[in-house]
């Protein structure tokens, strides 16, 4: 009885190590893909917000394949870089963070039936990346997120989740498991990166304190507000980000 109570144990043991290998042996695109077209919103928004959800949209889920089997399919772990969340002219279109249809055409080479469209963050980004060394050598070292994955429209605008203290309220859990699941898949630890000005960094350096998600959490400004309110210094700004981004690996 002993023996086969030892038996049966061990065959568990041996069965779980076995998920645990697939789950390793699972290339970070497929992961990425399972993770956006799995996203479960938000509950009990409030009133006259609306997600933008473009994974969704099986056009996008096509364009994101494409994308993420062009740079991620592979087992290299990444270091990652949170946004606030997608916009309506950006990945709101594309499902890429930070990536516009002009930029996913002329820079990483991949073809859509989007309208040809770029967007101030995009450009700012794709500046950096081209001086970091392009975007194979980028996407080598970053996966670009967002502190939430989906993003937020009101009266047909877009629309932040630390906007609305109501709305942070009930994306809070929501973004807590995004961050959760998204470090599942390997990314490195050490420290990541946060776009977005104070507000996005005061409130995931707060989450941080509570769940130890990362050891340093590093700020950079916002693409959109230097290129809308502090142009000349552009160049200024693309040093501070080459700065930061050339520690990796």
């Amino acid at each position: 009885m002993i023996a086969k109570i030892s038996e049966d144990c061990l065959y568990i043991l041996n069965f779980n190590q076995s998920l645990q290998f697939i789950a390793m042996a699972t290339t970070i695109d497929k992961q990425l893909i399972r993770f956006y077209q799995t996203l479960q919103p938000p509950k009990h928004l409030p009133k006259g917000v609306n997600i933008l959800y473009p994974q969704r949209d099986n056009a996008v889920i096509k364009v994101m394949e494409h994308f993420f089997k062009k740079y991620y399919n592979d087992f290299h772990s990444r270091r990652l870089i949170f946004g606030i969340n997608p916009g309506r002219f950006g990945a709101g279109i594309t499902g890429i963070n930070f990536t516009a249809t002009k930029q996913l055409q002329e820079y990483c080479g991949i073809d859509h039936t989007f309208r040809q469209q770029s967007e101030l963050s995009a450009e700012f980004i794709y500046e950096v990346i081209e001086q970091y060394g392009g975007v194979k050598k980028f996407y080598r070292d970053y996966f670009i997120s967002a502190i939430s994955p989906l993003g937020f429209i009101k009266d047909g605008v877009n629309l932040n989740y630390y906007d609305d203290k109501k709305l942070m309220a009930a994306t809070k859990p929501f973004i807590i498991a995004s961050i959760q699941k998204q470090l599942s898949f390997g990314f490195k630890t050490d420290y990541c990166i946060c776009i977005g000005g104070a507000k996005n960094f005061d409130f995931i350096t707060t989450l941080n304190g509570e769940y130890h998600f990362f050891k340093t959490i590093i700020p950079l400004p916002h693409p959109r507000f230097i290129l809308q309110y502090r142009r000349k210094q552009k160049e200024s700004y693309i040093h501070q980000y080459l700065s930061v981004l050339c520690v990796a690996e």
